[in-house]
């Protein structure tokens, strides 16, 4: 349950509507055309004045340096030390490490379901106090999806408490910039699912996002 652990976002303005189904699509429309990104290698530079962090794949030794940032950024719930370490190891292509000074001080974790291929769902975003108020979240969400692992993919999701309004502003962003639609429903229901022990998580799902048209134009160019 993606928890997003910083200081809650501007607000975004968008248009929400319901279909037949009571899903709820907040669509984001720019005057833009969208482009196709290149592809990220495994360490990114943010160049950007006064940030000087980069982004990179983790690695098994970071496992202990994450769990302890994931307990400094409550209200993330924390995982075994085990489950960081097969998230450094067996799905580094699908999470981030932000770094600045050598120290980590961003996270996101992610993998793509083995039955839905075409998503990638993202676990945890985690801001240390350090390099909050930066857009950092954000940031790191976006070297995601330029990961090559990530190609084909047409959407991402994430689940979200009803009162989390710094993570709904925070992919509610990140779908505003990438043209994209944001469907909501809910995913684990505090009674159904949780007994009663744990607010609703509830689905976010953006899309399509630009590792679709990324793979439709690679098939271009080889005809």
């Amino acid at each position: 349950m993606p928890i997003f652990a910083t200081r809650p976002g501007k607000s975004v303005v968008a248009s929400a509507s319901k279909n037949i189904s009571g899903e709820e699509i907040i669509q984001h429309q720019t005057s833009s055309a969208r482009s196709v990104p290149r592809l990220a290698a495994t360490v990114v530079s943010d160049t950007r004045a006064g940030k000087g962090i980069s982004f990179r794949s983790p690695v098994p030794t970071d496992g202990s340096l994450i769990s302890a940032l994931i307990a400094e950024c409550p209200p993330l719930d924390t995982n075994s030390m085990y489950c960081n370490l097969l998230q450094c190891s067996d799905f580094a292509d699908t999470c981030v490490v932000a770094e600045r000074s050598g120290a980590i001080v961003g996270w996101v974790s992610g993998y793509r379901p083995p039955a839905k291929e075409d998503r990638v769902f993202v676990w945890q975003v985690a801001v240390s106090e350090a390099a909050r108020g930066e857009g950092l979240g954000g940031r790191m969400l976006d070297a995601l999806i330029e990961r090559p692992a990530l190609q084909g993919v047409l959407s991402l999701t994430t689940t979200i408490t009803d009162d989390n309004a710094a993570s709904w502003a925070l992919f509610e962003s990140f779908a505003r910039r990438h043209d994209a639609t944001l469907r909501r429903t809910p995913r684990f229901e505090c009674e159904r699912h949780f007994g009663g022990a744990h607010d609703t998580e509830w689905e976010a799902r953006i899309g399509p996002l630009p590792t679709a048209y990324r793979k439709l134009s690679e098939t271009r160019e080889l005809i």
